[in-house]
């Protein structure tokens, strides 16, 4: 079952069969979205107590493509837009420490906002950065794969 941890789903671990089961689903989904061009799409089911329900194709394709990375048994996290996290869970997520953290936002090279005495950051901020700062790292190797070839150095 998937949990719910603060405001982010993250997914069940799925056995073979349970990952073979996701496939066909999600191949399944995607071909019937691939030969309708239906405004929605109605879900029923084969118990009488429980109503069909209508929902639109691109939320049907999403819900696709989550089932498809699932069943690659990929690492997947649904964060809601505008999620904010506290310096840990930024720290945990660029694989940093939070002191690393609070001094990137304390000279401002990361975004920030202020609750109370407590600094948020938004999961798009941290994408961002983080994309930058992987940016900078192939930048640097760059740099050192240059001036190790200027020196003459073999590896």
């Amino acid at each position: 079952m998937a949990t719910l941890d603060k405001d982010r789903l993250v997914p069940p671990e799925l056995s073979a069969d349970d990952a073979a089961m996701v496939d066909a689903a999600q191949r399944l989904i995607i071909e019937s979205l691939d030969h309708g061009r239906a405004a929605r799409i109605s879900l029923v089911s084969d118990s009488e107590s429980i109503p069909a329900v209508s929902v639109p194709p691109n939320v049907l394709k999403f819900i696709g493509k989550v089932l498809g990375l699932m069943s690659q048994r990929r690492p997947i996290v649904l964060v809601p837009q505008k999620q904010e996290l506290s310096t840990v869970e930024v720290a945990n997520f660029l694989n940093v420490s939070r002191p690393f953290v609070i001094k990137e936002i304390d000279e401002g090279r990361m975004k920030h906002r202020k609750v109370g005495s407590h600094r948020r950051v938004l999961y798009d901020d941290v994408l961002e950065y983080a994309a930058g700062m992987r940016a900078r790292q192939e930048a640097a190797l760059e740099r050192m794969a240059r001036n190790a070839q200027d020196l003459g150095l073999t590896y």
